[in-house]
């Protein structure tokens, strides 16, 4: 096997890996633990609109199904960084580093930045349903 090849591998296992997150971050923890509902408060409570909390869920959960489906998942992976650094801005900052700490801490939604900015660079990965060209 071609280092090529192994690196196609490991982009598709950054890939599928990083749509489970974003599913697991919209579905069960928005959807299934607060509910949508008790998502839109939450939002309210740090100063944010309500309505956001639904487009966020949205995203997350659309993003994440194209990132483990492979549809153009490198300007998915880019498109999904604004709400983890809102995440981190208007949810987590002040709360530290650690994400058990009362309030969550930001290290979570940096690590998801950071692997989606790697996807970003690396592309999609194979196989991928609609690949996205590349960038150079």
């Amino acid at each position: 096997m071609t280092q090529d090849r192994l690196t196609d591998y490991a982009v598709t296992l950054l890939r599928i890996s990083l749509g489970v997150m974003y599913l697991a971050h919209s579905v069960v923890l928005k959807l299934f633990t607060f509910g949508l509902a008790g998502t839109a408060g939450y939002f309210e409570s740090i100063g944010l609109p309500g309505w956001l909390a639904y487009v966020t869920f949205a995203a997350e959960a659309i993003g994440g199904t194209m990132l483990i489906l492979g549809i153009y998942a490198r300007w998915v992976a880019i498109a999904l960084i604004p709400a983890l650094l809102g995440a981190i801005i208007w949810a987590h900052g002040g709360a530290g580093w650690v994400f058990n700490a009362p309030g969550g801490g930001w290290e979570y939604p940096l690590y998801l930045i950071v692997l989606s900015a790697a996807q970003f660079l690396l592309g999609d990965g194979r196989p991928a349903l609609r690949p996205s060209r590349p960038l150079l």
